[in-house]
């Protein structure tokens, strides 16, 4: 997979490009909102639109457990069973295996698993993952991989690396014995490890540009480490990583983290910092977070953000939204979706017009300047 068009700043390692893939072109740097179920909570695929959603990102383990291949076979793939017409990311099920690490036997051959929903058992491997990522049709398909826990000593992180080249190549190698089920194109990403050693990171990113993936993720950060270390380990493998194909930086994350990553050359992120926030009153503006519940905007009659476009700040103010929290509205639960949503795509394409301008350094500098870090640490 080509990024096209591409455009990097001359004092940064910041890009801008296009993604062509068979349900739309997306514009990068670009945010993709966490469809984890088939589902970004609480919004519609219309809501996705309006907030200027180009591509989100669903998940093989829950979809997995719930409704089931069979049923989202029948329907025809994720994008006609959850009747959004964009392109889609499906993750491997590999962060699952970290996260859920208490409830799964991991070997060579893969993990296996109980449900957490009705305890049945469960096996996912490089080969289960990619026949259900392509029975749920999504146009950007995500390696099988571990993904290492923080803290670990080299020695458990070369062993976890290790065992992910094993399973990506397995993954690729059975990806490419088949074909799509829907009509439309695949392409499949493998994910760099090796936890915060540069000496590791660099021994993966090359390992897998030597297997030939159709673009690259970065996995095993957002985990607990410093956030030093986590652009380190960043600026080390984009370094690395091909030039003509993109770049994801997997779970990333606060506005903050992006400015940081777009200027390292990273492409795409995901997270589900915005949506998560928002079920919790805490709403992103240029100025840093705001705490919508808090009892100081119980009479204010204005918008989050005057000069924002979105749906929520064209309409309601900052008293009705705290309002609708005390009062257990689920409505509120859209609106301030909508709004975050909007603040992150809104920021992605103000570094996309830094970046055209060859101007992103100034855009970083003013960024910092204004955005109030200390208040925005109130996060969930």
């Amino acid at each position: 997979m080509q990024i096209d068009a591409l455009k990097t700043c001359s004092d940064s390692k910041a890009r801008a490009g296009q993604i062509k893939t068979d349900h739309g072109l997306i514009s990068t740097p670009v945010f993709m909102p966490v469809g984890t179920a088939g589902s970004v909570k609480s919004l519609s695929p219309d809501d996705l639109i309006e907030t200027g959603s180009q591509i989100i990102l669903g998940n093989t383990y829950h979809l997995l457990l719930r409704p089931g291949m069979e049923i989202m076979q029948s329907a025809g793939g994720l994008h006609k069973f959850m009747s959004w017409k964009g392109p889609i990311l499906t993750d491997s099920g590999g962060y699952q295996v970290f996260s859920l690490g208490q409830m799964n036997k991991i070997s060579e051959d893969g993990v296996t698993f109980q449900s957490r929903i009705d305890g049945s058992r469960h096996t996912l491997s490089p080969e289960i993952s990619m026949d259900i990522q392509r029975v749920l049709g999504s146009d950007i398909v995500m390696a099988f991989d571990e993904c290492t826990a923080y803290p670990a000593t080299r020695e458990v992180a070369q062993k976890s690396m290790d065992l992910t080249h094993r399973w990506e190549q397995r993954s690729l190698k059975y990806f490419r014995s088949t074909t799509p089920l829907y009509g439309h194109d695949q392409q499949l990403f493998g994910i760099v490890q090796g936890s915060v050693y540069p000496e590791l990171r660099k021994e993966s990113a090359l390992a897998l540009v030597e297997m030939g993936f159709d673009g690259y993720a970065i996995g095993g950060l957002s985990v607990g480490e410093p956030k030093d270390d986590m652009m380190a380990m960043t600026d080390v493998v984009t370094d690395i990583l091909p030039a003509d194909q993109p770049r994801y930086l997997m779970g990333v994350g606060k506005p903050e983290d992006l400015v940081r990553a777009v200027d390292l050359g990273i492409d795409m992120f995901d997270c589900v910092l915005p949506t998560r926030n928002a079920r919790h009153g805490i709403l992103f503006t240029w100025d840093g977070s705001v705490s919508v519940k808090a009892a100081r905007e119980k009479d204010v009659h204005k918008p989050l953000d005057s000069s924002c476009s979105c749906y929520t700040c064209k309409n309601f103010t900052r008293a009705y939204l705290r309002h609708l929290f005390k009062a257990n509205e689920l409505l509120v639960y859209r609106l301030a979706s909508i709004h975050n949503i909007h603040f992150y795509h809104e920021l992605m394409t103000a570094m996309r017009a830094a970046i055209m301008d060859d101007s992103f350094s100034q855009f970083k500098a003013d960024f910092f300047n204004r955005y109030n870090l200390k208040r925005s640490e109130v996060t969930v």
